[in-house]
């Protein structure tokens, strides 16, 4: 038993070295977001799922050993199965709205990871260019557009959503109001209130809360006519001139798992 106890001890001191040394160099590369992609990054990207089942492998194994009291054991059970509910939910209605993409083929695909420093800016996906993934590619859930491929590689892609926080990326979106439709750019994400921001919207346009919000398809970045959200707060610049336009997606953007990727057909 001592030597059993004294064996465990000295695989912690070996494995928690090597694996802090495995994940700062994960972080290390995974933060350089806007260099552009050479060889050796994907292959590190497609073996990026191998090499985290590698990596928490020792981890499960050591806590398999701890003992866990009834009451412990059924506050991690009730919890795993309420996570479990949600995404099974989430994939029946990804699954539902397939049906509805008939203008599109669709390539379903489940998220890999999220760099918590950039969390709402981008997500890895499993799905690449062997699945027929292309840079450019529009990706939405049940809930609407939620970004754009912005790099592929041969078993995985990156998504830049479309709360992220880089000035350079404008995508064009429609207001459909009572007036008629009115042209803006999406303007970042405020993680206060969970909502989307649209600037540049002429103060005289009749907007309303409720005006749904759509992708305007001006640009090419986007086909026209995706949803994204509707409108549920407006404020007026110091002029008067312009407005800003606060927008509540259906989407949570904190609790993404499953997306699908439209595919202009042939």
């Amino acid at each position: 038993m001592y030597k059993k106890k004294k064996k465990d001890k000295l695989s912690k001191k070996i494995i928690i070295p090597i694996v802090s040394i495995v994940i700062f160099i994960l972080l290390f590369i995974s933060v350089q977001l806007n260099r552009n992609t050479i060889m050796g990054e994907s292959i590190f990207k497609d073996t990026t799922m191998f090499i985290n089942r590698i990596v928490m492998y020792p981890f499960t194994s050591l806590n398999n050993k701890k003992d866990i009291n009834q009451s412990e054991s059924y506050v991690i059970q009730k919890n795993v199965n309420e996570s479990l509910e949600k995404e099974i939910q989430e994939l029946k209605e990804q699954l539902n709205l397939n049906k509805t993409l008939t203008e599109y083929d669709t390539i379903n695909a489940t998220i890999l990871s999220r760099n918590k420093s950039y969390w709402f800016n981008t997500i890895t996906i499993d799905k690449g260019r062997n699945s027929g993934i292309k840079k450019d590619m529009a990706v939405v859930t049940s809930g609407g557009l939620i970004g754009k491929i912005s790099k592929v590689y041969k078993y995985s892609s990156e998504i830049k959503l479309i709360t992220s926080d880089d000035i350079n990326y404008k995508v064009s979106v429609a207001i459909k109001s009572n007036s008629g439709d009115s042209y803006a750019i999406l303007n970042g994400y405020d993680k206060k209130t969970n909502t989307i921001k649209v600037s540049g919207v002429d103060n005289n346009n009749d907007i309303k809360e409720g005006d749904n919000i759509v992708t305007s398809g001006l640009g090419g970045m986007f086909p026209g006519g995706i949803y994204i959200g509707e409108v549920t707060k407006q404020e007026s610049d110091k002029y008067n001139l312009s407005k800003t336009l606060y927008i509540k997606t259906k989407q949570d953007f904190n609790s993404i798992h499953y997306v699908t990727i439209l595919k202009e057909k042939e």
